[in-house]
């Protein structure tokens, strides 16, 4: 691809572009699950176990109470994720990954893997570790503000619209 040599040195245009082809690939990779990209974050948060409640889950990424009953109604019904009572508390139920959940989740993050090697397929090993240290360091830093962990970082990006469907 050619760039227009106004643009040769401008971080907001090698940065855009970056993006807009991560979020072509990556929510075509993750597609197929229901809620798409949501769907993906779903599933990835019940594995690590992040979250107690179906509503702690809806505030943990930052999805809409409502759109995220429906969301886990249609994860449960393609058999990915179940509500379980929460012993803590009767009231509520923990969203946890069923045998087929951990399998399509580990084939989203194959399919996660690979586009992020096809886009960094012009950058050897070392430099594709270096850029992901260094974008991280960035993203989290808040531009010199009281560091913010992944999740407010992303919260405010969609807060703001720049987060596309990802």
């Amino acid at each position: 691809m050619n760039t227009p040599p106004t643009v040769d040195s401008d971080l907001g245009w090698a940065l855009g572009t970056v993006m807009r082809s991560y979020l072509r690939a990556a929510n075509s990779a993750v597609a197929d699950v229901p809620g798409g990209p949501r769907g993906y974050q779903v599933l990835s948060a019940a594995a690590r176990g992040e979250t107690g409640s179906q509503l702690a889950l809806a505030q943990l990424l930052g999805v809409d109470r409502t759109v995220m009953t429906y969301l886990i109604d249609d994860l449960e019904k393609a058999g990915l994720v179940a509500r379980k009572p929460d012993p803590a508390d009767r009231r509520a139920r923990r969203v946890e990954l069923t045998d087929a959940g951990r399998e399509r989740l580990c084939d989203l993050e194959r399919r996660l893997r690979e586009v992020e090697e096809h886009l960094l397929g012009p950058l050897d090993p070392t430099e594709r570790q270096t850029l992901r240290v260094l974008l991280h360091r960035v993203a989290t830093d808040n531009g010199g503000a009281t560091p913010g962990d992944v999740c407010t970082v992303a919260e405010e990006m969609d807060a703001g619209g720049a987060a596309g469907g990802y």
